[in-house]
């Protein structure tokens, strides 16, 4: 008759722990996805921006408000991939977590702190990246008020 193995219980409490990272790895994911976007449009308009000068000219943009707007640009580039870095960080502190779940469960070493360091780091990481999104996201907002009112002013 086939017996089932002592740690299989083991086993599958673990991957009943590993669940709730395995949801906030997908939480993640998505962030990475608006972030890389966000990215994506930036660096568009930039080359637009820098692209074809002939264009620029014609439109009778100024070439000061190009290179206010170009530096807001990178304002905005830079905070974005910040935040790419810091979600990447926590995603991949969480995929430590599960690792390290496992590993507890299949060699029974107790590493209840550790995992608390990683899930905690992981934590953090995602708060900071969550904030240079905010950031940047007020940052365009920002922008496209003043670009507004400076038009109006003319």
């Amino acid at each position: 008759m086939f017996q089932v193995p002592e740690n299989i219980h083991n086993i599958t409490g673990a991957i009943q722990l590993a669940l709730g990272p395995v949801f906030l790895l997908t939480g993640i994911a998505g962030m990475l996805n608006v972030i890389s976007g966000r990215l994506s449009r930036i660096i568009d308009r930039a080359r637009t921006l820098t692209g074809n000068q002939f264009d620029i000219i014609s439109s009778g943009t100024e070439p000061e408000d190009i290179m206010m707007q170009l530096q807001k640009l990178e304002r905005r580039r830079r905070y974005t991939s910040i935040a790419i870095t810091s979600c990447t960080i926590a995603a991949l502190l969480v995929c430590t977590v599960i690792a390290t779940l496992f590993f507890e469960v299949l060699f029974g070493v107790l590493l209840t702190w550790f995992i608390a360091v990683l899930f905690m780091a992981a934590t953090l990481s995602l708060v900071v990246g969550l904030a240079f999104f905010l950031r940047e996201v007020h940052l365009a907002s920002q922008s496209i008020r003043i670009f507004i009112h400076s038009k109006e002013r003319k």
